[in-house]
C-alpha cells in the first residue's frame, strides 16, 4: 500500500513540475533572470521548510552534511543553473529531449553502485520506449533538431546533475526525515548559487517588478507549492520506491508540459505528439515493472 501511494505522489509531483516551464516563462517575460528566479523561489521554500522542520541543526557527521550540501548542489543550483543557461544557446526541444535522459543515466549511475538499484531488461528496455516517447512528445510535429554542442552540453550537464542528487539521495535517505534533507537542500542550493552572483551576473532585479500580482504569484506556486511541496513529497518518494522507479516518473513530465502549454499558452498538439503520449504510457509501464 505504501509503495501505492509512492506511485501516486511521484505522479502529483511530475504534475507540479511539469507546468513550472509555464511558470517560469512568465517570470522570465517579465524581466527576471533565471538564476533569480532560482534564488527567489529557494529562499521562499527553505524559510517555509525552516518553519516546519528545525529541530536538527547539523547531519549526524560531516561526511553526512556533505552530502547534503552535494544535494543542494546537484539538485539545487548547478542543475537550474546547467539547464537555464542551456535554453540560452539551444532549443527548447533540445533542452527537454536531452534532460529526459535523467532517467536513464541515473539508473546506470545508480547499478555502478547499487547492485539492488539495476533494472531487468524488461525495465531497460520499458525505459528506452518510454523515452522515445518522449521525443516525439518534445518534437510535436517538428523532424529537425538544431545542433549545438554547447547548449546541448549544458544540457547533458543538468540530466547529470540530477543523476547524481539521486545517488545521494540513495546514500542518505534512509538516516534522516524527508523533511530534514529537503531543508538542507534548499539551504545549501542558496548558499552554493551566492558565487554565480559574484562572479558572472550580478543581482539587479527591478523593483517596479514586485509590484505586479502576476509576479508575486508565479513565485510564490514555485517557491511553495513546486520548490516546498515538490521536493519534500518528492524525497519521501524516493524513500517509498527506490531511486530509479521514482526517477522513471520524470519522463512525464515532457507530457504535463504539453498538455499545460496547450491550455495556458494555446499551443498546438499533433498527432505525432499523441503518438509520443501513448508510446510513454506504455514505456512506462513496462520500466516500473518489477
Amino acid at each position: 500500500m505504501k509503495q501505492f501511494y509512492g506511485h501516486i505522489a511521484a505522479l502529483f509531483v511530475v504534475c507540479i513540475w511539469g507546468t513550472t516551464f509555464v511558470s517560469s516563462k512568465v517570470l522570465l517575460n517579465a524581466g527576471l533572470m533565471p538564476a533569480d528566479i532560482f534564488l527567489f523561489r529557494f529562499v521562499l521554500a527553505y524559510l517555509c521548510m525552516l518553519c516546519l522542520c528545525h529541530k536538527r541543526l547539523w547531519a549526524k557527521s560531516v561526511v553526512d552534511e556533505l552530502t547534503l550540501v552535494g544535494l543542494g548542489i546537484m539538485g539545487g543550483s548547478l542543475y537550474f543553473l546547467t539547464e537555464n543557461m542551456a535554453l540560452i544557446y539551444s532549443t527548447t526541444a533540445n533542452v527537454s529531449i536531452l534532460v529526459s535522459t535523467t532517467p536513464l543515466l541515473t539508473a546506470l549511475l545508480l547499478a555502478i553502485f547499487y547492485k539492488s538499484e539495476r533494472m531487468t531488461r524488461k525495465q531497460v528496455f520499458g525505459s528506452l520506449v518510454a523515452f522515445v516517447g518522449v521525443i516525439l512528445v518534445v518534437l510535436n510535429g517538428q523532424l529537425v533538431l538544431h545542433l549545438n554542442p554547447k547548449g546541448d552540453a549544458l544540457a547533458l550537464g543538468a540530466s547529470l546533475t540530477w543523476a547524481f542528487y539521486s545517488l545521494f539521495m540513495k546514500r542518505i535517505m534512509g538516516r534522516y526525515n524527508a523533511d530534514f534533507i529537503t531543508r538542507k537542500v534548499f539551504a545549501y542550493g542558496i548558499l552554493t548559487i551566492i558565487p554565480y552572483y559574484f562572479l558572472v551576473h550580478p543581482l539587479n532585479t527591478d523593483t517596479a517588478i514586485w509590484s505586479q500580482p502576476l509576479v508575486i504569484g508565479n513565485l510564490i506556486f514555485l517557491g511553495l507549492i513546486a520548490s516546498t511541496g515538490g521536493y519534500l513529497l518528492w524525497n519521501w518518494v524516493m524513500q517509498k520506491l527506490g531511486a530509479v522507479k521514482s526517477t522513471n516518473y520524470i519522463y512525464f513530465q515532457s507530457l504535463i508540459t504539453m498538455i499545460a502549454g496547450a491550455v495556458i499558452l494555446n499551443e498546438r498538439i499533433t498527432f505525432m505528439a499523441i503518438c509520443g503520449a501513448l508510446i510513454l504510457i506504455i514505456g512506462m509501464i513496462r520500466a516500473l515493472k518489477k
